[in-house]
């Protein structure tokens, strides 16, 4: 009846969170368990400044139940630095890194792009071609990384997992991308727009694939505003409306034709309001209100198959 819901933060290792979220005797090395033990998933940020090293995916994935999920932010290096030009070796050693020893904890690939960058349709056009969509096209793509990850590449898919879909997501922060054509594209590729709540850059609630990707930074105080009751209530209800096909009934459009119809759809939330220790206790009450929620959406959607 619906989607896989997720609901986490971003990143876990934050020197403030340590005896306010984390427990003030919590030893440094258990706290990804801590975390992984409230929240079923956690979007990792590392990978947006530098490549990680395949022992760090291993050990992470061992520190998580057999039912987490990790999100990876894509490279810097292919967003701000090279601006999707010439990303083909790039995107190679992006996916050699280690991820694919997450096998089925890997979750959806974040794409965030710098303010500078407009939208221009043949350039995400051509990103978007290249990019893989199982884990074994991201493996095969993996076998041509370059020579600064000879001896430490991972360029095989674990057993079974070959034919995992992969997924990605785009968050954009120019105002040019706010137009019909762009949501087209994505809907076309079927890459997810990063449903994103910001203080300066487009918050924008077109559904443009099979998931949705929301990221909350703060709509007030960028990175430290935190989320009272009465914004609980809306997101999660927007998150309920997500994951049982349907749209969000406010905000704004950038294109006025809705998605395609669908049962379900899973859902991401990742708390990115660090700053101030909000996003931990953030991300628990939005948690709560969804599963207040989710009981009384299903039994109107069973009353309204019965009346059917």
């Amino acid at each position: 009846m619906t989607g896989d819901i997720r609901i986490g933060i971003s990143g876990w290792r934050y020197a403030g969170w340590r005896g306010v979220f984390y427990p003030p005797k919590l030893v440094q090395r258990r706290e990804l368990a801590f975390a992984a033990e409230r929240f079923r998933s956690i979007e990792i940020n590392g990978t947006h400044y530098s490549l990680q090293r395949p022992n760090h995916f291993l050990q992470w994935a061992a520190e998580t139940p057999d039912d987490f999920v990790f999100s990876i932010k894509g490279s810097r290096f292919i967003t701000h630095m090279k601006k999707l030009r010439d990303v083909e070796d790039a995107l190679a050693n992006f996916f050699a890194q280690g991820m694919l020893a997450l096998g089925r904890k890997l979750g959806p690939i974040l794409w965030q792009f710098p303010p500078q960058l407009p939208f221009d349709r043949d350039r995400f056009d051509s990103f978007f071609r290249i990019l893989p969509r199982t884990l074994g096209q991201a493996a095969k793509l993996a076998c041509f990384h370059g020579p600064r990850l000879q001896g430490r590449a991972v360029t095989q898919a674990p057993r079974g997992t070959a034919k995992m879909p992969l997924r990605h997501c785009i968050e954009i922060r120019h105002e040019s991308f706010a137009v019909p054509e762009f949501v087209d594209l994505l809907r076309r590729h079927n890459i997810g727009l990063v449903v994103a709540d910001t203080v300066e850059w487009p918050l924008l609630m077109d559904v443009t694939s099979d998931f949705v990707y929301c990221r909350l930074h703060g709509s007030e105080q960028l990175y430290a505003s935190g989320y009272e009751e009465k914004a609980i209530a809306q997101w999660a209800d927007r998150v309920v409306r997500w994951a049982t096909g349907q749209e969000s009934h406010n905000g704004r459009f950038a294109c006025a034709e809705q998605a395609p119809k669908r049962p379900q759809r899973d859902v991401y939330v990742y708390f990115d309001n660090d700053m101030k220790v909000r996003a931990p206790f953030d991300a628990l009450a939005l948690q709560e209100r969804v599963n207040q929620l989710l009981p009384k959406c299903l039994h109107r959607d069973n009353d309204q198959q019965h009346a059917a």
